[in-house]
């Protein structure tokens, strides 16, 4: 480590800057972009008429005839991310579009050579991510008025109409109740870089009511997505080639390699938020459910990532409330686990209703105007986890972090 400069403080303040964090969006893309530069026409076009496409079956016919188009005219990292969200839409449902039991095996160099080389320059795989799905695709119908989910709307979609909107919405809604709670976590952290018992005292307060906002926030997805057609139709194309016996060795993509890449499908485990608020409290997760969730860092931007990096390496939260000896600061620290054990209970209930129930509803009968839904990946989510297993491990571990004080 470089010797610090006597004039300098010697531990530099954390900000949401540094990781190219919104201050008022935090991991959701600030006003994502729309419309790429007028070269990619022939990517926008095929991405604007996804749904209808895949429907009629006439997706891959499209995409079989599309031009190879370089990246090289994407001039700045907001085309760049337009660019990789239009192009994992075009991939999920290209290799989805007849279901899981006809899946493309591999994926043309006119679609799979600009994949790979915009995602080397974002820094995320050649799939979909929850950095797209989510992140950068969605628009404010009315910027001045707040986020809501009536004032939202997608950017791209695939077939499963006002449901997947709604999926997709309420999600963006989630990462936007974490903002304060992403901000409390970096006043928090300075409190305990440059000791002051007060801010870090009204830091947790803050974070342990984000998470509870989360927790409201994602019960609106009862309101608005139907577990039958989440199950049934748009799961499949959320789906990875990893983990996935629908697709066991993985997918070829053309001009790249001539071995199948393995990728995990979109999965809320590549949301930086709860990765942030794990480290930040300290919950330490079982070998196998760590194994995943670090791997799942890989499918994040990289600053998000570093960010997430950064607050392991903080001082300990949990060390600093037990020496200090505060009463008030260890209590609302498992408060926050508390909220935090709460909302994982409350995932596992959502899960459990759309996917479990639904996927036994699904054994009796087939929509018969779509592909089967995805019975490989019945017990699985869409990261390839056995869903269930890995959900209540999680929240199990994070129950384990209540402190105690000693003496």
């Amino acid at each position: 480590m470089e010797p610090q400069s006597p004039n300098l403080k010697t531990t530099p303040s954390l900000t949401l800057g540094r990781f190219h964090i919104s201050e008022d969006y935090g991991f959701l893309l600030p006003s994502p972009l729309r419309e790429l530069p007028d070269h990619y026409r022939p990517w926008m076009d095929i991405a604007n008429q996804l749904p209808h496409l895949i429907e009629s079956g006439q997706l891959r016919a499209q995409v079989d005839k599309m031009p190879l188009l370089s990246c090289q005219f994407l001039t700045d990292y907001r085309e760049q991310r337009l660019a990789h969200l239009i192009l994992s839409f075009i991939t999920m449902g290209y290799v989805w579009q007849e279901g899981e039991t006809q899946p493309k095996e591999v994926l043309p160099r006119n679609l799979a050579l600009p994949f790979v080389e915009v995602s080397r320059s974002v820094g995320l795989p050649p799939i979909l991510t929850h950095s797209d799905l989510v992140l950068a695709n969605w628009t404010a119908r009315d910027p001045g008025r707040p986020l809501e989910i009536r004032n939202l709307d997608t950017i791209f979609s695939f077939p499963g109409g006002e449901s997947l909107r709604d999926f997709i919405l309420v999600t963006v809604l989630v990462e936007n109740a974490a903002v304060p709670g992403i901000k409390a976590l970096v006043q928090a952290v300075n409190a305990i870089l440059q000791p002051s018992p007060d801010s870090l005292l009204q830091a947790l307060q803050r974070l342990r009511l984000s998470i509870q906002d989360i927790t409201g926030v994602l019960g609106q997805m009862h309101d608005y997505v139907d577990p039958d057609i989440f199950y049934a139709v748009i799961r499949i194309f959320l789906s990875g080639w990893k983990d996935n016996p629908a697709m066991p060795a993985g997918l070829i993509y053309e001009g790249v390699s001539n071995e199948p890449l393995r990728y995990s499908g979109g999965s809320a485990a590549q949301s930086t938020v709860l990765h942030a608020f794990d480290e930040f409290l300290g919950i330490h997760h079982s070998e196998e459910s760590a194994d995943f969730l670090h791997k799942m860092r890989d499918y994040m931007p990289p600053s998000h990532k570093a960010f997430v990096e950064e607050i392991h390496s903080a001082p300990s939260l949990r060390d600093h409330i037990l020496s200090s000896g505060n009463g008030q600061l260890l209590a609302a620290y498992n408060q926050c686990v508390e909220a935090l054990v709460a909302l994982r209970s409350y995932h596992i209930a959502m899960v459990t209703k759309y996917l479990i129930t639904a996927a036994a509803r699904a054994k009796g009968r087939r929509p018969s105007q779509l592909p089967g839904p995805p019975r490989a990946l019945e017990e699985r989510g869409t990261g390839g986890t056995m869903v269930l297993r890995f959900l209540k491990s999680v929240r199990d571990k994070t129950l384990d972090a209540i402190l105690h004080q000693s003496g």
